[in-house]
């Protein structure tokens, strides 16, 4: 079955990319996201990913610790090139071209972020990884995914979690939560559904992108997800 979207945004975070560890890269489980990404590019969607940091640092926890936001979230900045660069090999490992950009310019790394880079490899059907959150502290990698997924002209923001999907209540604490197929952004809002940051979600809502909420935990979670198949929560302007 075909996808019906040309282009999407992956939200991928570093916790994602850990799996059974406490930190660090966990190398079976970035095989498996990177041969799905690569996958989802078969399909002929044009695949982004904008990747977290969180599995080496996270800004709010170095904050906690006693440095100070701006530079903390600097450091976790630096932890999303780490990832994003570990993305990029490992897609190409699994038989799709694929290129790091960041948002934080290190050019003796990787590509620095523009948005005519971006475009430029995905046209290519190049998996475009996007490191370096926003470049800006004070804003989380959440919102770097809706804000590229605006700015690349995406049809959709796929939002990689450890649940499958949206629930009424956290499926973990409450075993009568149940699981929402469709919502709308505005019902999300009313009913207080935490599905990304408020500015996130807002841009997303803005610029009338839709959200997939799905489980990255699965092989083929991606596909699925893209082709409308498993289990996932449709958010729709």
């Amino acid at each position: 079955m075909p996808s019906v979207w040309k282009r999407a945004v992956v939200k991928l975070s570093g916790e994602a990319l850990m799996g059974p560890q406490t930190h660090g890269l966990h190398q079976p489980t970035l095989e498996r996201i990177a041969a799905d990404l690569a996958s989802a590019a078969r399909l002929g969607v044009e695949i982004a990913v904008v990747v977290g940091g969180g599995n080496f640092f996270r800004g709010i926890q170095g904050a906690d610790k006693g440095i100070d936001r701006a530079r903390a979230d600097s450091i976790g900045m630096l932890a999303t090139v780490m990832n994003g660069l570990a993305l990029e090999h490992a897609v190409e490992k699994a038989g799709q071209s694929a290129r790091a950009l960041s948002a934080v310019p290190m050019p003796y790394v990787c590509q620095p972020y523009s948005r005519q880079a971006a475009l430029n490899h995905l046209n290519k059907g190049r998996v475009t990884v996007l490191a370096g959150g926003t470049g800006n502290p004070f804003f989380t990698t959440d919102t770097g995914a809706a804000l590229r997924g605006a700015e690349l002209s995406c049809d959709v923001i796929l939002k990689a979690t450890q649940v499958d999907g949206v629930y009424t209540a956290d499926p973990k604490k409450d075993p009568t939560a149940t699981r929402y197929d469709t919502l709308s952004q505005d019902e999300a809002i009313e009913k207080r559904l935490e599905i990304m940051d408020t500015a996130a979600f807002a841009l997303a809502r803005e610029n009338r992108i839709p959200i997939i909420v799905f489980s990255i935990q699965q092989p083929g979670a991606i596909t699925a997800a893209l082709e409308g198949k498993g289990r996932s929560t449709l958010v729709v302007p």
